[in-house]
């Protein structure tokens, strides 16, 4: 079953979605996800002008094959840019895999490990009182799990947080890099005062968890762990930058709040040492980044043996292709904890067609041969490329910090 076309695809219905679709000879095609927020072209040319053609005439169910000649041919390994490829390719090939056998992907990889598949919302204000708004509207629609952010008294722009009531928000809201500004120590002072409402107002069933958006050193993270004990967090999510994996033994000694990290990573050597010693309890590479369905099999079994869960990222900024096979790949995996879930707009879910269905707080897996998701070619060129960037941050003295 040889691959005979391919097919690089960017398009921006509401946001930039990097799109690789495969087409063997027998006229069946898989889709894969590429999309890097903030570097879309980036991965588009490197698809374009390196793996395309180095595609073409390979025999589409030689997956494990063609993952290996992609990641050790690249000589440069690793890198968000090679990976998002790669997980492209892999992506791709996996729903080929599932069509050919005539089998939805979750059914290629060992068949269910579960009925449905949890997801947590996200839930913002510019204040602890219109946050806790967002909550209630979100328990109405059967989440038993919410992300909460909410503004910071004297910091004029906070992750996660909309500029304006009603709107959804957007990281990636100027063509260049916007700058924000940053003070640790307010942030700090409120989170708190944030998690003791939510738990007043709805009690200890709710499952609450929280990004810091890798924005403390390890000892402010450790503090924050520490404070938030009393609230029973689901995770803390991202709570130090992570290239030095040993500054999670620190906060992991001083708190017993869960940790969640990841959805940077993009191999499984960026989280080999923070598993293998029990540092984390949710890995959160995305399949877009880390390398597709084939490394993501490696990183979830590597995590079984130490107690760590998935807990895939799940940003508007990855297309309904990679949310597709996330949930396949939530369906089976053993040691799933809980999927991200940002709704895509409208106009998104018209360019890429898709059978799972979210129901009271849950994914169900769709029975479609593959991962169940297309594109609409046609559709997806009415929406061309925009660029977009994601902010950078700065102290309130003018120093450079983590965004």
């Amino acid at each position: 079953m040889k691959i005979i076309d391919a097919r690089v695809i960017v398009t921006s219905p509401g946001r930039n979605f990097v799109t690789l679709k495969l087409i063997t000879e027998s006229g069946i095609h898989g889709i894969g996800d590429a999309t890097l927020n903030g570097r879309e072209m980036a991965v588009a040319t490197y698809l374009e002008e390196h793996v395309v053609p180095a595609l073409i005439g390979r025999d589409a169910s030689r997956i494990e094959d063609t993952w290996q000649y992609l990641y050790r041919g690249a000589y440069w390994r690793r890198g968000p840019v090679t990976m998002s490829a790669i997980s492209a390719v892999d992506m791709a090939l996996w729903d080929i895999k599932a069509k050919a056998a005539g089998m939805p992907l979750y059914q290629l990889l060992g068949g269910k490990s579960r009925e449905r598949v949890m997801t947590y919302a996200h839930c913002t204000g510019k204040d602890i009182d219109s946050c806790l708004e967002e909550v209630t509207r979100h328990v109405e629609l059967g989440y038993k799990a919410v992300r909460v952010q909410a503004g910071v008294p004297g910091i004029r722009t906070i992750y996660g947080v909309a500029k304006r009531e009603g709107e959804r928000y957007e990281p990636a809201d100027s063509e260049l890099p916007a700058e924000h500004v940053w003070s640790t120590e307010k942030y700090l002072n409120h989170v708190p005062q944030l998690f003791a409402a939510v738990r007043e107002r709805f009690g200890h069933e709710l499952h609450l968890l929280h990004d810091v958006h890798h924005r403390l050193t390890p000892i402010e993270a450790a503090r924050l762990g520490k404070a938030v004990e009393p609230y029973h967090l689901f995770w803390l999510e991202d709570c130090v930058p992570a290239e030095n994996q040993e500054s999670l033994r620190l906060i992991r000694e001083h708190t017993t709040t869960p940790l969640a990290i990841g959805e940077v990573f993009n191999s499984i050597h960026d989280c080999r040492e923070m598993i293998q010693n029990q540092w984390i309890d949710y890995i959160r590479i995305p399949l877009t980044h880390g390398g597709g369905i084939t490394q993501l099999r490696r990183i979830a079994d590597l995590a079984s043996l130490y107690h760590v869960r998935t807990g895939f990222h799940g940003p508007t900024d990855l297309s309904p292709v990679c949310l597709g096979a996330a949930i396949h790949f939530d369906t089976w995996v053993p040691n799933f904890g809980i999927q991200e879930y940002m709704p895509h707009d409208p106009l998104t879910d018209s360019v890429f067609p898709h059978d799972y269905r979210f129901e009271d707080g849950h994914f169900l897996v769709g029975e479609t041969p593959g991962h169940g998701v297309d594109i609409d070619e046609e559709a997806a060129a009415r929406y061309p490329f925009k660029r977009a960037s994601l902010p950078v941050n700065r102290l309130e003295d003018g120093t450079l910090w983590h965004w």
